[in-house]
């Protein structure tokens, strides 16, 4: 079997050497594309001072796990909550809307200090609208972060529009920015994140951490 890979004192690249550099190609043009999306989605973050959050598939993995009883569990992630606590500390409110309906939901709401906390909305866009009002803001400065068509109409409405990896296409295809990592798995901090890089506080906040 002849090797494709090794052409030794041939003037021409093998079979290998052509493949390999189409990938690089490929990689260079998606790693391009991707920082181009990035830094639309940071000019978009600037203005965010509200992040609104969708809690099956974005909060958690999207696991229902019932009980003997009628009690619902539902498991959360710290890296997400703390993200959370840095946007605080930076004065950006959060909330939650959601279509389902839930003690730990409320409860994980109170823990982070949430300003806003709307269960059972299959028509989020209702909440949506007493949110503007309440708060005075305007949808340029909301942010949203959903995973199923649910979240479709409130996606098309705010100005950041966030879709954590695990996110069904038509949810993909209409969000500004796309975590690296799924619901429940540190999507959420990643949201965070961006917010604080759009606003030049990540350094800020961190020396403030390493200083304690």
């Amino acid at each position: 079997m002849s090797d494709h890979c090794s052409s030794p004192g041939s003037p021409y690249p093998s079979d290998c050497e052509v493949m390999e550099g189409y990938r690089a190609i490929a990689r260079e043009k998606a790693s391009r594309a991707t920082n181009s999306e990035r830094r639309r989605a940071l000019a978009k973050a600037k203005d965010i001072r509200l992040l609104l959050l969708d809690v099956d598939g974005v909060l958690t993995n999207g696991s229902l796990l019932y009980t003997g009883s009628t009690e619902e569990s539902k498991a959360f992630n710290t890296q997400d909550g703390f993200g959370l606590r840095l946007l605080r500390e930076a004065g950006v409110d959060a909330g939650v809307i959601t279509a389902r309906t839930s003690e730990v939901v409320a409860r994980r709401a109170n823990e982070l200090k949430m300003r806003y906390l709307y269960q059972g909305m299959p028509n989020k866009g209702e909440a949506f609208k007493d949110i503007m009002q309440l708060s005075g803001l305007r949808p340029f400065e909301i942010a949203y972060m959903g995973d199923d068509w649910l979240d479709l109409p409130l996606l098309q409405q705010v100005g950041l529009a966030i879709a954590p990896a695990n996110a069904v296409r038509e949810v993909q295809e209409a969000a500004h920015f796309l975590t690296e990592r799924k619901g429940g798995e540190g999507a959420v901090r990643d949201a965070c994140d961006l917010i604080l890089e759009a606003r030049n506080l990540t350094a800020e906040l961190l020396q403030k951490y390493r200083n304690r």
